[in-house]
């Protein structure tokens, strides 16, 4: 394994990251999401906390130009889940469990970004509480060609999640023109703490100063279902 500093600071730009695990001791469930940006309108953003989950907002409206893939929930919660996401299937997740659907089955009807070169993955995670612990499913969603023709769509599922072990899934591999996707499995990241502003700040401390706009980590309690969030954005 390799720790949340190396992972997220192992290239200048990952794009769109999560990260999910468990700490050391067993007690904490631990998720982040981060944003990062190299146009204006990608850095024309904020993460703003909902009572359901979390969404992004423009920091400056006037400077908007296209919201259509930049505006979203990347978070959203059931009763017994929190789903994660780099886009607008975090509802189509959402809706799909509400009705008695599955991870798989929603995402199935999804395809990568429209945003040739770079088909831009989807990237998404749902985890599910239950007595104690929690299950973790992952996906990414990629062009299966250069061309955009054919989707690639992977899943990871795990019954359980080991003490002190994360996943890393994020959309990029490295910096680029066009950008390449990210490959394989999940990264395998250890997870020491389970408190969420220590988590907040080794992820914000190792992204790339130039390139990052926002952050959010949660710390769940799995004894209690107390959550602790922390949002952190550069546009303030």
């Amino acid at each position: 394994m390799i720790s949340i500093a190396q992972a997220v600071g192992s290239s200048t730009y990952p794009g769109r990251g999560i990260l999910a695990g468990k700490s050391k001791d067993g007690a904490k469930a631990v998720f982040a999401y981060f944003i990062m940006g190299r146009s204006v309108n990608s850095r024309n953003r904020v993460f703003v906390e909902e009572t359901d989950g979390m969404r992004t907002r423009a920091y400056d409206p006037s400077q908007m130009k296209d919201p259509s893939l930049i505006i979203y929930y990347p978070v959203r919660r059931t009763e017994d889940k929190l789903i994660v996401t780099n886009g607008d299937q975090t509802d189509t997740i959402w809706e799909a469990v509400k009705a008695d659907g599955s991870f798989v089955s929603a995402l199935n009807t999804r395809t990568f970004e429209p945003d040739a070169p770079n088909y831009t993955p989807r990237i998404s995670a749902m985890a599910t509480f239950r007595a104690g612990d929690f299950s973790l499913d992952m996906g990414i969603l990629k062009a299966a060609d250069s061309q955009g023709q054919s989707t690639l769509r992977a899943y990871y599922c795990y019954d359980t999640v080991e003490k002190g072990v994360g996943y890393f899934l994020h959309t990029y591999k490295c910096d680029g023109s066009p950008i390449p996707s990210f490959e394989g499995e999940p990264e395998k990241v250890a997870f020491e703490s389970g408190d969420a502003d220590e988590v907040a700040n080794e992820i914000w401390a190792n992204l790339d100063e130039n390139n990052k706009v926002s952050l959010w980590v949660e710390s769940y309690d799995l004894a209690t279902g107390e959550c602790v969030t922390r949002v952190i954005n550069r546009n303030v």
